[in-house]
């Protein structure tokens, strides 16, 4: 919902209401993750999408419906070959959307969701999708406050508290509790969404392929800084738009940077006297994807100069060099979309392999 949240935003501000359809369920090969939105606004306008073409007329119609009668609905679509001008998903999957009316009045939590991702602060949205609590109600849980309600105090607090935990793992799903909140109960289902700030990604060596792994970076939805200690080459002309860069020496830049769990690291200079310092601080702090750019005799050099700087096997098993997958790149374009698509396989658990070689669901299970 992150992407058509400003359209939300200006509707909601104006006091429009509109139809707001979200996935809340998968199942098999479906087509978009929990979390996915399509709304129907003003006119009829359509922001975003709940199955990539599957099923947004029929989700186009439900919308408009709820949006006059003021009642949310939970909906489920599957695969449907009977009738080939049914509406279901091709690939053979399920999804299940709760589709509900927003208006300022009917839902202030949204006003604080939009207000917190435009800030870049963090916040979570719990929305009742199922059993005896109103259906569509619903909660924004920031750090240290909360907006809405979901109708008792006891479900509140527990979701609550269930919400910061996902939001600090950046984690989108359903959770079941009691009436009141208890936790041995199942029978109010509660869709738990957490719109934490982008991703980093930090970009070391201000070199042409730097400009071109910043930009598919920036495309991929992370919030993108070029580092380089050289002041001639880091300047922002030379990097997309939104692309923050510094200059400054790779590791000392790092060392006084926060990283988590989600930031991607890019080494690019392939330089020993870059390279080393910097990896040697990567290689000990938290991060999904560190890679270092060289070739092979490179990598050989640069991992026996880490080991004699005192890095464990353990550390250096980390490293992701020669970075990207092997797809033949030549260009510095053609490098990005490599490094991109290992960043992306390391994410899912994907194999790079083509998938015409692989067997199984093209989308594996969310479990």
């Amino acid at each position: 919902m992150r992407d058509i949240l400003p359209a939300l935003g200006r509707w909601y501000a104006a006091g429009l209401p509109f139809g707001l359809a979200t996935v809340v369920e998968v199942s098999r090969s479906a087509p978009r993750d929990p979390g996915a939105a399509m709304a129907v606004g003003p006119d009829d306008e359509v922001v975003g999408s709940v199955s990539g073409g599957c099923v947004e007329g029929a989700v186009f119609e439900l919308a408009r419906d709820v949006v006059a009668s003021g009642e949310a609905r939970l909906e489920t679509f599957g695969y449907s070959d009977d009738d080939a001008f049914a509406v279901g998903l091709t690939c053979g999957g399920e999804i299940t959307l709760l589709v509900r009316r927003v208006t300022p009045e009917r839902d202030p939590a949204l006003g604080a969701v939009v207000e917190s991702v435009a800030a870049g602060e963090p916040v979570g949205l719990a929305t009742v999708t199922d059993g005896p609590a109103p259906r569509g109600a619903t909660l924004a849980v920031r750090p240290d406050r909360v907006s809405g309600t979901l109708g008792a105090s006891g479900l509140d607090a527990a979701v609550t508290a269930d919400a910061r935990g996902e939001l600090a793992l950046g984690a989108t799903g359903l959770r079941h509790y009691g009436p009141r909140g208890q936790r041995r109960e199942d029978s109010v289902s509660v869709f738990l969404e957490s719109f934490a700030p982008p991703p980093r990604m930090l970009v070391f060596g201000a070199i042409d392929y730097a400009a071109a792994v910043a930009r598919i970076g920036d495309f991929l939805g992370y919030r993108v800084t070029v580092c380089d200690a050289r002041p001639v080459f880091a300047t922002p002309r030379r990097f997309p738009e939104g692309v923050e860069v510094v200059a400054e020496w790779p590791h000392r830049y790092l060392r006084d940077t926060d990283t988590d769990a989600r930031t991607v690291i890019c080494v690019l200079t392939h330089d020993p006297k870059f390279d080393v310092p910097l990896l040697r601080e990567a290689l000990r702090r938290p991060a999904a994807y560190i890679g270092a750019m060289g070739s092979r005799r490179t990598h050989t050099d640069r991992a026996e100069r880490l080991a004699e700087a005192g890095l464990t096997q353990h550390e250096l098993s980390r490293l992701r060099s020669p970075v990207g997958l092997d797809l033949g790149a030549r260009t510095p374009e053609e490098v990005a979309v490599s490094v991109a698509a290992e960043i992306v396989a390391l994410r899912w658990g994907g194999s790079g392999a083509p998938l015409t070689v692989t067997e199984g669901a093209v989308h594996p299970s969310r479990s």
